[in-house]
């Protein structure tokens, strides 16, 4: 009775961190039992950071996927995938639906933090289209991926292998059953776009595909317009995709362009750009990039998916509302305004806010994870090339993109913990985890009196 007493008082923050280390606890504990790996044996930090890398979809792995695991323990992750994805909410709000039972007032505050930009009252219609927009677009992937693995396997291993690249992939986790991710399909033009289709449609959003949905389906009957919100995610990531892509090319100024078709020339980018914000598959050997481009996919995984989706990192609507209120403050206005929208005030200080505090968990972390590795002997490792290895992986960790330059294996016990970390940190959301923190009542402080000092 008392436990029931402290979930039904706690904290929407509190319910959502509390929901993902619990399926982090499940998954660990299966992963940990022999029939999950064909060793029969696997270190609880390994599992621990394999679970945590499942559930908060990011695709890091510290053992091969493909060979480490047996059937059984590849399904357990697959498992993970999708409840991590989804969100334990949306699944617990959508079984209870299902069972006829009522929610708590609590749960509908969770999903209304987690789905939605403004306070709505079908919280219910929108945890089932959730589940029908995931239920569709990773069936209709799986049946796509099927056609294309059938060349190459037989029918019940191309339809398993179709299954779980097709949830991978829109649920933004990055785990693959081959140990070069995609590299040897960097020239498939069937696989590269069904993968990129379905990681766009899984990092949009699901506030974004509803508000689609409902355009669409009233714009002839009603007027009925895209929010701020839609929009904003279209446009930033239109233009982040193509943007990246160009600098991918221009960067990289493809050397193997020379010897490779032109479609292979324009996957190639288009791929990395896409899955680098916030999937983790590649069609490229990462540790071979120049440092400059992998800087650029350093800058593309910390802003990540979009709000409410399955990806992490400080989302698309922060850099747009981040250069919105640049362009007004170079122009000297106090509001800043989106397609003909003024955003509030507590917005833009929340968006600021989000950006400072992600840079410094990243930095703490980074320090950290060094200071750990040069205590534990690999001093003559700390090169620079070392460095942007480490900071490539924590910024991956935090936008759960799951991208590795290949150091992510070689962690020590200490670099382990403090990726877990991150993983979880970018997924549960830094407010929400901030939340958890130093709590959720603001208050004005003490007042003195006011002193200028210079700045910049």
């Amino acid at each position: 009775m008392m436990l029931r007493t402290r979930i039904l008082r706690a904290h929407p923050a509190t319910l959502v961190l509390a929901s993902f280390l619990l399926a982090i606890g499940i998954g660990t504990l299966f992963l940990k039992l022999p029939f999950s790996s064909n060793a029969g044996y696997i270190s609880w930090m390994d599992a621990l950071f394999t679970a945590t890398s499942a559930v908060c979809v990011t695709g890091l792995v510290v053992v091969d996927t493909g060979t480490y695991f047996t059937y059984l323990g590849q399904i357990v992750i697959l498992v993970l995938i999708q409840v991590g994805g989804l969100g334990v909410m949306t699944i617990s709000v959508a079984l209870f639906r299902w069972i006829g039972r009522n929610i708590s007032f609590r749960h509908r505050m969770v999903m209304q933090d987690l789905f939605t930009h403004t306070p709505r009252e079908d919280i219910f219609g929108l945890v089932k289209s959730i589940v029908l927009y995931t239920i569709g677009a990773e069936l209709i992937g799986a049946v796509l991926l099927t056609i294309h693995w059938n060349k190459e396997f037989h029918l019940g291993r191309a339809v398993y292998t179709g299954v779980f690249h097709s949830i991978s992939a829109f649920c933004n986790a990055g785990f693959s059953l081959f140990s070069d991710s995609m590299v040897r399909y960097s020239n498939d033009l069937w696989l590269n776009l069904t993968l990129c289709v379905l990681i766009v449609v899984g990092g949009i959003g699901f506030p974004v595909l509803y508000d689609l949905q409902s355009w669409i389906k009233f714009r002839k009957r009603q007027r009925c317009r895209l929010s701020i919100q839609t929009k904003t995610v279209l446009w930033t990531t239109l233009t982040l995709i193509f943007l990246g892509a160009f600098m991918f090319a221009v960067l990289e100024q493809l050397p193997i362009s020379e010897s490779q078709p032109i479609s292979h020339r324009i996957l190639t980018p288009l791929f990395q750009s896409i899955t680098c914000r916030t999937a983790g598959f590649n069609t490229i050997d990462i540790a071979s990039l120049k440092n400059a481009t992998l800087a650029m996919m350093i800058f593309l995984m910390f802003f990540g998916a979009s709000p409410g989706s399955c990806g992490g990192g400080v989302k698309t609507t922060t850099l747009a509302l981040l250069a919105a209120f640049t362009i007004s403050r170079l122009r000297q206005r106090r509001r800043v305004n989106l397609f003909k929208k003024s955003v509030p005030g507590e917005t833009v200080v929340r968006s600021v806010s989000l950006v400072l505090i992600s840079i410094a968990i990243i930095c703490i972390v980074l320090f950290l994870i060094l200071v750990g590795n040069a205590i534990d002997g690999h001093r003559l490792e700390d090169t620079q090339r070392t460095f942007i290895e480490y900071l490539f992986e924590t910024v991956s960790a935090f936008g759960t993109v799951g991208l590795s330059m290949g150091a992510t294996s070689q962690l020590n016990m200490w670099s382990k913990f403090w990726i877990i970390v991150m993983m979880i940190i970018g997924r549960v959301g830094v407010l929400t985890f901030s939340y958890m923190v130093v709590g959720t009542q603001a208050t004005n402080g003490v007042e003195h009196s006011e002193e200028n000092l210079m700045i910049g």
